[in-house]
């Protein structure tokens, strides 16, 4: 029996008008924010389960847009219902097995030919949001044209050694008070990554911090969460720039 994660109870989350638009391709929907200026860098944000239309993901892709990036938020739920805070969590197992985030490679390739072909990308990196940074997880191991990824509070799959050997330079984001992952799982994807890994990687925990703080609107972030929160928004801003 899992706690139930996902709701990370902010009390009310303030509305959020988006900066940018939404496109079709292929099969998906995606939400998109370009910078003022033309590049050939762009970054793929992955959702959590509440999906690609949430404010706070949305947020997010602006955010990242902002700081010079091609930023594309993909339905990688496909036009299937996301996960709602209405739900059951009885429900949760049942509605992840059709939502798996292990399955997003096909995908993953429609965005990147888009971002290639369309918007004239040449460097790719990735950020993914606790189901979102499992997909992250997942993606770094299996596709070699993302040059860097970052991974927020992904809950930590223990299922075989080649889950550590990265293909390229990878960023795990834990929250110290998240009850979804438990330090012996971080301590152990640290041991294993020492061991397998063969890429530049690094883990970092924030004190006090529970599942899905970091994409958090800054109004409704509370004062004594706020240094931690930017904190790992810049980290992870910094480790894309490092290699994008």
């Amino acid at each position: 029996q899992m706690a139930d994660p996902f709701l990370y109870n902010t009390g009310r989350r303030s509305r959020y008008g988006s900066l940018g638009y939404e496109v079709q391709i292929e099969h998906i929907k995606a939400y998109v924010c370009s910078p003022s200026f033309v590049t050939d860098k762009a970054v793929i944000v992955i959702h959590d389960v509440l999906g690609w239309q949430f404010p706070d993901i949305r947020y997010i892709v602006d955010l990242i847009a902002g700081h010079g990036y091609i930023t594309i938020c993909p339905d990688f739920f496909k036009g299937t219902d996301p996960w709602k805070t209405t739900d059951h969590w009885a429900d949760f197992a049942d509605w992840l097995r059709h939502h798996d985030p292990m399955k997003v490679d096909k995908e993953a390739d429609v965005v990147l030919k888009y971002l290639k072909e369309q918007c004239g990308a040449k460097k790719i990196g990735i950020v993914g949001f606790s189901w979102g940074g499992m997909a992250v997880h997942h993606l770094m191991l299996k596709n070699p044209q993302l040059t860097a990824g970052v991974s927020l509070y992904g809950r930590i799959i223990r299922d075989s050694e080649e889950r550590y050997n990265l293909l390229n330079p990878t960023f795990f984001i834990f929250g110290e008070k998240d009850h979804t992952i438990s330090y012996d799982q971080v301590t152990l994807l640290e041991e294993k990554l020492k061991q397998y890994c063969k890429v530049a990687y690094k883990i970092k925990v924030y004190p006090g911090q529970v599942h899905g703080f970091a994409q958090l609107k800054p109004e409704d972030m509370k004062p004594e969460d706020k240094p931690y929160i930017e904190e790992a928004r810049n980290d992870m801003l910094d480790w894309i720039k490092m290699f994008i």
